[in-house]
């Protein structure tokens, strides 16, 4: 049997329809989209360390105040991530991806005309962050829907784009400076985003019909039952035939015991009974929530958000710090290009590894991803004991790995069961990235407002790896409160059970009308003794 099916139209082009997750076709085709998409979002935002010399200089601003620009984009980017999920439910990915694109490129093309960090505000902060949010959530969210059993390997493969754009624009863009300055290196990276737009056009979107296929299947079990409930409800009195059983179902005064006369059946009661059920037994087409807010309801999932949460902290501030710290340790320019782009390579060996990893069967993923947050807070907490080139790049290539194996997995994880699974997975990802908002907005200002204070660096090192090990608390929780869950479900639902199969057992099936035909031999022989 063919596993795609005839396609229909959707009002952002034509799906792929399905009858089971292809893990693969065009798939392969979207993870090639999401690579580039990861280059160009946080590739891009991990490789804005290479300018925050050069804004210090051209706006005379403190090291806190420029980390404000990427905290505000990273804060609108998961803010704004709700908007997403609603705008990919009523527009489509494919639509909502190229707007994205489009903002990002618009708002990095009006940074480099900049006159002051207020401005960078406005336009990386705002403009360009909305535009991350848009292209970058959908993308991933199609993604897992086209992959089952490779899931997690394949979009762990595909977000390397984002290390490669790291170890490919982080010394480009410096040596891109030298020559023509930071403006006009701003003005190309800008253009160079507006290729997200092309990526966005290659997302199809995906059905799936297999349920609907079983409930056709099953319906026709089920119209004696219905064509029962439709005649006791409505007070019919008149006698049909089951439609399957040739069971006879009578209700009519007519059929009660001590009366062998025998009707004739009327067959206009049954083609009306018969019309009715296959009204009813066609499968109504469930409407989309364009946001689901039950995931909140969820324990395994508040916790794994907290995990988001603090782990956020530990994402960016070391990439946008490492350039800084081995300055001030005395290192080149162009030596510390190469630290950053050392643990961009390591990070691409870390989302490998931890793909092919959480790939095998049976496996439980959560926790490997604990253990992954736990080695990612010690390579955190190592930073400040470097003290030269090879110590900082040991360090590096270190959390670079460590951060591929977190960063590549987290997302996609919320489709496991543990955490909400793949039904849920676009809403859930929404609110998740959401709560993240909260840590992307406060954490590279609290790591610059270290910085300034106490003059090193390694602050903005240790304020990453106490929201790691915060975070890896949480997600120690994730599996225990979903085991917790489901067994409290199970409980209320094995007691209604139960009582139900009781009730079935003691009160017998008895025709509607043997009250009356008692009353009336009560009656009867009320009459008898009377005379």
């Amino acid at each position: 049997s063919k596993m795609t099916v005839k396609a229909g139209r959707m009002p952002c082009g034509t799906p792929n329809v399905y009858t089971k997750v292809p893990d693969g076709g065009w798939g392969w085709t979207v993870a090639f989209a999401f690579f580039f998409v990861e280059a160009l979002t946080y590739g891009i935002l991990k490789s804005f360390g290479v300018f925050f010399k050069d804004l210090m200089e051209s706006f005379d601003e403190t090291n806190s105040r420029i980390s404000w620009i990427i905290s505000i984009c990273v804060f609108v980017q998961t803010f704004t991530a709700p908007l997403s999920t609603v705008l990919s439910n009523r527009f489509g990915h494919r639509l909502v991806v190229m707007a994205g694109g489009v903002l990002i490129s618009t708002g990095m093309v009006i940074a480099s005309f900049a006159r002051s960090v207020v401005d960078m505000y406005v336009t990386i902060g705002l403009i360009s962050g909305l535009g991350y949010c848009l292209s970058f959530l959908p993308t991933v969210t199609i993604l897992s829907q086209y992959f089952d059993k490779r899931r997690s390997l394949v979009t762990a493969v595909a977000s390397t784009g984002e290390c490669f754009a790291v170890f490919s624009f982080a010394p480009a863009i410096t040596a891109l400076k030298e020559q023509i300055g930071w403006r006009y290196s701003l003005l190309a990276v800008g253009v160079l985003q507006l290729s997200i737009v092309i990526c966005g056009s290659l997302l199809r979107p995906i059905l799936i019909r297999e349920q609907e296929e079983e409930a056709v299947k099953a319906q026709p079990r089920e119209e004696p039952t219905e064509t029962k409930y439709m005649l006791e409800n409505e007070q019919t009195r008149t006698s049909i035939e089951s439609i399957d059983s040739g069971v006879e179902i009578t209700t009519s005064p007519s059929n009660v015991p001590g009366k062998t006369k025998a009707e004739p059946k009327s067959e206009e009661p049954k083609e009306h009974v018969q019309m009715l059920v296959e009204t009813d037994s066609s499968p109504a087409e469930p409407k989309t929530k364009l946001l689901d807010f039950s995931v909140m309801k969820d324990s395994s999932f508040i916790c794994y958000a907290f995990f988001g949460l603090f782990a956020t902290l530990g994402f960016f501030a070391p990439s946008l710090y490492i350039i800084p710290l081995s300055l001030s340790l005395g290192i080149s320019k162009d030596h510390s290009a190469y630290i950053l782009s050392a643990m961009a390579i390591a990070e691409v060996f870390g989302r490998v590894s931890a793909g092919w990893v959480l790939n095998k069967q049976p496996i439980r993923k959560i926790y490997i991803e604990l253990i992954c947050v736990i080695l990612l807070s010690v390579a955190l907490f190592a930073f400040p004991f470097a003290s030269e080139f090879w110590g900082l790049m040991t360090c590096s290539i270190f959390f670079g790995f460590m951060l591929g194996t977190v960063a590549g997995t987290h997302i996609p994880l919320l489709a496991e069961d543990d955490v909400v699974g793949i039904e849920k997975m676009s809403s859930a990802a929404g609110a998740y990235v959401f709560i993240q908002s909260l840590a992307g907005l406060a954490g590279p200002p609290l790591a610059g407002v270290l910085v300034d204070t106490t003059q090193k660096y390694s602050s903005a090192f240790y304020s990453c790896a106490a929201g790691m090990v915060l975070g890896a608390v949480f997600l120690s929780l994730v599996r225990p409160c979903k085991v917790g869950l489901c067994q409290r479900r199970q409980q209320p639902q094995s007691t209604e059970e139960s009582a139900a199969a009781a009730a079935a057992v003691v009160v017998p099936d008895l025709p509607d009308d043997f009250i009356d035909m008692d009353i009336g031999k009560a009656e009867n022989s009320g009459k008898a003794s009377d005379s």
